[in-house]
């Protein structure tokens, strides 16, 4: 695991039914380095058809 604090992610919904545009992903300093978007869900659909949003 890292020590620095890891960023703050934005990410969206691709599913085209759901009502959710956009979440944001707050991590610890506990955050495994391998984690990334593809081991999350949607917290209101419940998908797994989730990008990223580059700013």
């Amino acid at each position: 695991m890292s020590r620095y604090m890891p960023a703050t992610k934005e990410i969206k919904c691709e599913r085209s039914d759901c009502a959710l545009d956009m979440f944001e992903n707050h991590y610890t300093y506990d955050v495994p380095d391998d984690h990334s978007v593809e081991d999350l869900s949607c917290p209101y659909c419940g998908d797994d058809q989730l990008s990223l949003i580059e700013v």
